[in-house]
């Protein structure tokens, strides 16, 4: 049976957060359970690139220092880092308020820059991998994600945290190379399971719904989820926002991997009552994900049912964020005859849905729009 524990803390000041951390962990046995003296410890938390805490696009400060805290007490060794999307581990800790907390508690940012090639036996579908050395370098990852919606994935939570494992450019390769949302996720599965966090303590205090998981809105949820099961934290939170686990492949393949479950009956809820997080009105797609076609009828009819991401003028700043982040070559997406005075186009016929370019933008320009056929066919489902 596994376990997920449900804290309510309702806002980031430091000693509320410190109390419903200490709960939570105490829950599962405490800190103790996870990490012992003379170990080297991770804290990963989720840096998708350099923001304010207030922007809801990483894990909190308050977040990651209850948490480094409470395993700096357990005599172990305590490192923190991620690979953002854009830019320096440096430049994202910094801004978002995680350096301060780190240099405040003397703890090593670790080495997510350079990595190696591994080889994981166990992958069911991917086996290579190339791994930041912040991961190899230490005994134990603990697995910060925050609570946020994805365009590709539908959300960003427990398993694909991991992604920031993959040093900086290299995530882009994996897009081109994985376009079908359901092969990524596969990935994703396998290099989680690879990694293999001991624990998984979600931020949801303040959540982000809608276009995550850069340019979504800050929604107020009131809850630190706790679980060394990523699929069935993973699960809880879908069965929160109303989504079905199912629609998600992370926790799809996650359970045909043995990585967890997200059966109901398999999962004993501890802590707050669950019912009283579950909010309906959470923006979020609650229908499942189509699978991706490379070539042919296929690929002409599949372009004209997925949702394709579009550029809303009037918040574009030409900053060139999306142009630079499009993984495919030649682009999917560029400036109109070399003029970065106005927003770039879109050359559809090259576009995989990655939705790299949306999930990045640092002004929330970009949106996904269904096609009118789809829109026509969603009339008769």
């Amino acid at each position: 049976m596994s376990k997920v524990v449900l804290i309510r803390c309702e806002s980031y000041d430091e000693t509320k957060v410190r109390e419903a951390v200490t709960k939570g962990l105490n829950y599962l046995g405490g800190p103790g359970q996870f990490a012992r003296s003379g170990e080297k410890i991770l804290l990963k938390p989720n840096l998708l690139v350099a923001e304010v805490p207030e922007k809801c696009v990483t894990t909190h400060p308050s977040v990651f220092k209850a948490v480094a805290e409470a395993f700096l007490t357990t005599g172990a060794t305590i490192s923190y880092g991620d690979s953002p999307a854009i830019g320096s581990t440096q430049k994202a800790v910094k801004k978002c308020g995680l350096l301060e907390v780190a240099e405040a508690l003397d703890l090593t940012l670790a080495d997510f820059k350079n990595g190696e090639k591994i080889f994981f036996e166990q992958g069911v579908q991917n086996k290579n991998f190339f791994i930041a050395k912040a991961v190899l370098e230490n005994d134990a990852v603990i697995s910060l994600p925050k609570l946020k919606t994805h365009a590709l994935e539908r959300m960003t939570g427990s398993i694909k945290n991991q992604f920031g494992c993959i040093p900086g450019v290299l995530k882009g390769e994996y897009h081109v190379k994985i376009p079908d949302a359901h092969d990524f996720g596969r990935m994703l599965v396998d290099l989680n399971n690879y990694v293999h966090p001991r624990l998984y303590l979600m931020d949801g205090i303040t959540a982000m719904e809608g276009n995550g998981p850069r340019g979504g809105t800050p929604k107020q949820m009131n809850v630190l989820l706790f679980s060394d099961d990523p699929v069935a934290l993973d699960a809880v939170v879908c069965r929160m926002v109303g989504i079905s686990p199912e629609y998600v492949p992370t926790i799809k393949f996650g359970m045909e991997t043995g990585a967890g479950t997200y059966l109901e009956d398999e999962i004993e809820l501890l802590g707050d009552d669950f019912s009283s997080f579950v909010d309906d009105q959470f923006l979020i797609s609650r229908k499942p994900i189509d699978a991706y076609t490379k070539t042919g009828i296929q690929r002409f009819v599949k372009n004209r049912l997925v949702s394709k991401p579009v550029i809303l003028s009037e918040k574009c700043t030409s900053c060139g964020t999306c142009v630079s982040m499009c993984p495919v070559d030649p682009k999917a997406l560029n400036w109109d005859e070399g003029d970065k005075d106005k927003p770039p186009i879109y050359n559809y016929t090259q576009c995989i849905r990655c939705y790299c370019c949306q999930e990045l933008c640092p002004e929330s320009a970009i949106e996904l729009k269904k096609p009118i056929f789809r829109k026509f066919l969603d009339l008769f489902i």
